[in-house]
C-alpha cells in the first residue's frame, strides 16, 4: 500500500479531532480567584475550564465596559463546515490524486490557519479596546490614553492584578500536526517517484 496516501488519509482526519478537543484556551489567574477562571474555545463554541467560568469573566469585565463573550459568532458557523470541506478534500485527494496535491493542500491548510488566527486577533482586540464609555470602573495608560484588556494571542500578559495565558490546546495541535502529515505524504510521494524513475 503507498505510504504517502496513508499518510495524507491521516493527515485529511486529524482535523476532526477540533471536533472532541478544544482549539485555544484561554486563563486568567488572579490572587482574588485561587481556582483560576479560564475558557475553552472550540470551533463551535465557548466553554468553562470550570463550572461558571464564563460567568464570572463576563460579570468582572462588565465592570471596565468589556462586551459579555457572546454565546455565537458566525465564525462558529464557518469553521464547522471549513474542517468538513477540507477533510472531505484530503481524502478525495489521498485516494484519487497525485502526490503534488498533497504539498498543494497543505499549503491551503496554512493559509486557512492564518486566516483562522488573525481572525482571532481581531476578535480579541475588538474584544479588549471596543469599551462602553459608561462603564462603571475606567483606567487609563500612563499617557492618559483609555487602558486595552487585550488577552494575549499567544503566551502571557500582565492585566492589571490579572496574569492572561493564551495558547493552543488539542485541537489545534491535532491540525497542526494534520498539516505537518500531509508535507510528509508529499515527500514521501516525491521520493517514491523519483525511485521509481531510477
Amino acid at each position: 500500500m503507498d505510504r504517502s496516501r496513508i499518510f495524507m488519509t491521516l493527515a485529511a482526519l486529524l482535523p476532526l479531532l477540533l471536533f472532541v478537543f478544544p482549539l485555544w484556551t484561554i486563563t486568567l489567574e488572579a490572587p482574588q480567584y485561587p481556582t483560576p477562571l479560564g475558557m475553552n474555545i472550540y470551533i463551535n463554541d465557548f466553554a468553562d475550564k470550570n463550572p461558571h467560568d464564563i460567568k464570572n469573566i463576563n460579570l468582572m469585565n462588565h465592570y471596565v465596559g468589556m462586551k459579555y463573550i457572546p454565546e455565537a459568532i458566525p465564525e462558529f458557523k464557518i469553521f464547522p463546515v471549513t474542517i468538513i470541506i477540507t477533510t472531505v478534500l484530503g481524502l478525495l485527494l489521498a485516494w484519487k490524486a497525485g502526490y503534488k496535491w498533497f504539498l498543494y493542500w497543505g499549503i491551503l491548510m496554512v493559509l486557512l490557519s492564518a486566516a483562522g488566527i488573525y481572525d482571532f486577533y481581531l476578535w480579541e482586540h475588538d474584544y479588549g479596546h471596543d469599551l462602553d464609555p459608561k462603564a462603571i470602573l475606567k483606567f487609563t495608560n500612563p499617557d492618559g490614553s483609555a487602558m486595552g484588556f487585550q488577552p494575549p494571542l499567544f503566551g502571557s500578559k500582565d492585566i492589571l492584578n490579572f496574569k492572561a495565558h493564551s495558547y493552543p490546546h488539542f485541537g489545534a495541535l491535532s491540525f497542526g500536526l494534520g498539516i505537518l502529515l500531509a508535507f510528509v505524504a508529499y515527500a514521501i510521494g516525491r521520493n517514491m517517484q523519483k525511485n521509481k524513475i531510477k
